[in-house]
C-alpha cells in the first residue's frame, strides 16, 4: 500500500515538475517582449567518436505565443544516405504545461529536400506541423542522428530569427576521437556565452536572450546574434576523409574530391569551345564563352550525394542545359579550361549584409558559388546562375566581402570588388512640358548600373501590362493617366538597364490664383524611416548608390518661371545631396544628385540618418512658381 502511495506521489510530482517546466508562467517577463515564440529549452550534444562517426542528440522545446510564431512550431529533420535518424518523439503541451499530444516518426511527411524545385536529390527531409486548439502551446522535439559526415560539427546559434527569445540553450561537444577541434566564440551585446571545458567534454550555453524586433535598415539577423563555431581538423564527407588543418589543405581536398572528378573535358565540351572561334584578349574570350554559357543554360537546384557541395558533372550540364550555382559555375570553369584559360571555383556568402570568411578559421561554409578569372586587365568575376546578368558583374549581395577561391593548389581568400556610389547609379534625363491646367507631359530616359542594375533586372520577367503597372507603382506620387515604356534593354556588355518612359499626369501643378506651383522632383519620393520608437539595433545601408537627375521643365504658353529657389547642397557621413537650378529661356533645368554611402552604423546615429533623409526629402519637395504673364 505504501509503495502504491509513494508511486502516486512520485507520479504527481513528475506531472507538477513538467507543468512548471513548460507552463507559460515559468517564462521570465522580459522574454515575452517582442516575442512570437520562446525557445524554452534547447540541448544539442555532439559526440565525435572517430573521423567518420558522429552522434547528435537533440532535445528542443519551443513555446508558440500567437499565430505569428507558427513557423517555429514546425519540425524539420533532414537526412541523407549517410545519416540515420532514430528516437524521434514530438510532444505537445498546453499553456499550463500539460501534455496534450504525442507524435512519432510515422506522423511525419517525408519529402525530397528541394527548396528550389530540384529535379533530383538524395537529400531528404521529414516535416511535421503540429497544431493546438489555442495559444500559447509548446512543442518539444527529441531525436538522435548517427552520421559518418563529421564535417558538419554544427555552429551553436540559438537565435535563428527575429521574434524569438531564448530561455535556455546548451551545446555540448564530447570529443573521444583524438581529432583536434577548433572553436571560435563570437559574442554580441545581445548575449555572451557561458563556457565550461572539462577534459574532452565542452559545454556552451546561453540564457535569457530577449527577442530581437526587426527594425528599418537592421542588418541580417546573423550579424546581430551571438554564436559559437566548431571545425574539426580531420573529417569525413560522404565517405571521403579530408584535412582541414588549414585553408590550403582543405582547398586541395575540396578540389581533388569535389571539383576535379566532375570537371572532365569531354570531346563534346572541346567541340563546344572550338565552335566559338575564340579570338582577342583573355577578357574577350571569357566574355564570348560566358555569354554562350548563359544562353545555353538555366538555373535549377541539384543537390546530390555530398550534401549539395559537389557540382553535377560538367558533361551533364553541357548535355542537359541546367544546373545550380555550383554546377553552372563549374561548367563555366570547365569550358574556360578547355580554352586554356585558368579560373577559380569560388565559394561565397551571398547576403545583403557582409559576411566574410575568417582567414584563421578554416571551415566548410558559404552559400553560393561564383567564378574568379585572372585576366590581363584585372580579375573577372562571373555570376553564372542568371541568364540576365552582365559580363563581369556581381550583384551587390556579393560585393564588399571575400571568397574561397579553390584550385589544385589549395584555397586563396580573395576580396570581391567594392562598389563606389557612382558605380551603382540611376541616371535620369527628362523633358517635362507643363500645361496651364496643371497637367504634365514628360519624356524620360532611365539608366541603371551596379546595385541599381540588379534591382531592375526583374523588369525583364514582366509582361507589358505588368511593366506599366510596376512603373506606375514606382512613381506612385504622380497622378498618372498614361504611361508607356519603350526601348527596355539589358545591356549585358556594360551592365546597364535602360528604358524610355513617356508619362502624362493630371494635377501635377497646383493653382495659386492665376499662377501655378509644382514640386521640383516629380519622379522620386524619398523614403523617410520612422524614428518614433526607441532604436535598439544598429542599422546599415547595404549598398552605396547615387541618383543623378536632370529635368528640363518647359513653361506653358503665357507663363514664366519666377522666384527660382536657391541652389542647395550639403554633405554628411551618410552621403551628400545637391540641387541646382539653371534658367534657359522658356526652360528651367533642374539638376539633383543624391549620394548614399555604404555603411553599418551604431543605433545612436539612427536619428542623424533620419535627419539626413528628411532633409533630402524636404528639399525634393521644394516648390517652383510659374507666374502668369
Amino acid at each position: 500500500m505504501m509503495k502504491n502511495i509513494l508511486g502516486l506521489c512520485l507520479s504527481a510530482w513528475s506531472v507538477l515538475a513538467l507543468s512548471q517546466t513548460y507552463g507559460i508562467a515559468a517564462i521570465p517577463e522580459q522574454l515575452l517582449k517582442n516575442s512570437n515564440a520562446i525557445l524554452r529549452e534547447s540541448s544539442e550534444a555532439y559526440t565525435l567518436k572517430s573521423v567518420n562517426d558522429l552522434v547528435i542528440e537533440r532535445d528542443q522545446a519551443v513555446t508558440i505565443l500567437s499565430n505569428a510564431g507558427d513557423e517555429f512550431a514546425n519540425v524539420y529533420i533532414p537526412y541523407n544516405p549517410t545519416t540515420k535518424i532514430s528516437n524521434i518523439k514530438v510532444e505537445l503541451y498546453d499553456a499550463a504545461g500539460k501534455l496534450t499530444g504525442t507524435f512519432s516518426k510515422k506522423d511525419f511527411s517525408d519529402y525530397t529536400h528541394n527548396p528550389s524545385a530540384a529535379l533530383y536529390v538524395d537529400d531528404r527531409i521529414m516535416i511535421l506541423r503540429p497544431t493546438a486548439p489555442k495559444y500559447p502551446f509548446t512543442v518539444r522535439t527529441t531525436y538522435t542522428t548517427n552520421t559518418s559526415n563529421t564535417v558538419y560539427l554544427s555552429s551553436f546559434r540559438p537565435v535563428s530569427s527575429y521574434g524569438i527569445a531564448v530561455q535556455n540553450a546548451t551545446f555540448t561537444v564530447i570529443n573521444t576521437s583524438g581529432i583536434n577541434v577548433r572553436t571560435k566564440v563570437t559574442d554580441r551585446p545581445l548575449a555572451k556565452v557561458a563556457e565550461n571545458k572539462t577534459g574532452n567534454r565542452w559545454q556552451y550555453s546561453y540564457k535569457n536572450i530577449p527577442a530581437v524586433r526587426a527594425e528599418d535598415l537592421a542588418p541580417s539577423i546573423n550579424n546581430l546574434v551571438p554564436y559559437v563555431e566548431f571545425s574539426p581538423e580531420k573529417f569525413t564527407l560522404a565517405g571521403r576523409q579530408g584535412d582541414m588543418s588549414d585553408w590550403n589543405a582543405f582547398g586541395k581536398w575540396y578540389y581533388s574530391q569535389l571539383i576535379n572528378p566532375v570537371s572532365e573535358i569531354t570531346p563534346e565540351i572541346r567541340a563546344e569551345v572550338a565552335a566559338l572561334n575564340l579570338s582577342g584578349t583573355t577578357s574577350q574570350k571569357v566574355k564570348t564563352i560566358y555569354q554562350y554559357m548563359q544562353n545555353k543554360t538555366r538555373y535549377v537546384l541539384i543537390a546530390m550525394g555530398i550534401g549539395g557541395w559537389q557540382p553535377m558533372p560538367a558533361a551533364e550540364v553541357s548535355k542537359k542545359g541546367y544546373g545550380d550555382c555550383k554546377a553552372l559555375t563549374n561548367y563555366m570553369r570547365t569550358l574556360l579550361e578547355a580554352a586554356g584559360i585558368p579560373s577559380y571555383f569560388s565559394v561565397i556568402y551571398d547576403d545583403r549584409s557582409e559576411i566574410s570568411f575568417d582567414k584563421d578559421f578554416p571551415k566548410l561554409s558559404g552559400n553560393h558559388a561564383i567564378l574568379m578569372v585572372p585576366a590581363e586587365t584585372g580579375t573577372i568575376w562571373l555570376e553564372n546562375t542568371s541568364q540576365k546578368h552582365a559580363f563581369n558583374h556581381l550583384s551587390f549581395t556579393s560585393h564588399h566581402r571575400n571568397v574561397l577561391a579553390v584550385n589544385e593548389d589549395g584555397i586563396k581568400i580573395v576580396d570581391t570588388p567594392r562598389y563606389k556610389p557612382e558605380q551603382s547609379k540611376e541616371i535620369l534625363r527628362s523633358e517635362v512640358q507643363l500645361t496651364e491646367n496643371g497637367s504634365m507631359v514628360s519624356r524620360s530616359t532611365f539608366e541603371f548600373t551596379g546595385g541599381q542594375y540588379d534591382n531592375n533586372l526583374g523588369l525583364f520577367s514582366l509582361s507589358s501590362s505588368e511593366l506599366e503597372q510596376a512603373l506606375k507603382s514606382r512613381h506612385h506620387n504622380i497622378n498618372t493617366v498614361k504611361l508607356a515604356v519603350q526601348n527596355l534593354k539589358n545591356d549585358r556588355e556594360s551592365g546597364k538597364v535602360i528604358y524610355d518612359m513617356n508619362l502624362e499626369a493630371n494635377r501635377f501643378a497646383k493653382k495659386l490664383g492665376e499662377d501655378l506651383f509644382f514640386p521640383v522632383m516629380p519622379y522620386y519620393q524619398d523614403v523617410v524611416y520612422s524614428a518614433n520608437e526607441e532604436r535598439t539595433l544598429p542599422f546599415e545601408t547595404s549598398f552605396p548608390y547615387q541618383d543623378d537627375y536632370e529635368i528640363r521643365y518647359k513653361a506653358p504658353a503665357g507663363y514664366k518661371f519666377s522666384d527660382i529657389p536657391e541652389s542647395k547642397s550639403f554633405s554628411t557621413e551618410f552621403g551628400s545631396y545637391s540641387l541646382t537650378f539653371t534658367p534657359e529661356g522658356e526652360h528651367l533645368k533642374v539638376n539633383r544628385v543624391i549620394t548614399v554611402n555604404k555603411g553599418q552604423y551604431p543605433k545612436e546615429k539612427f536619428a542623424d540618418y533620419i535627419a539626413f533623409r528628411k532633409k533630402t526629402a524636404s528639399i525634393d519637395n521644394t516648390k517652383i512658381l510659374l507666374s502668369k504673364l
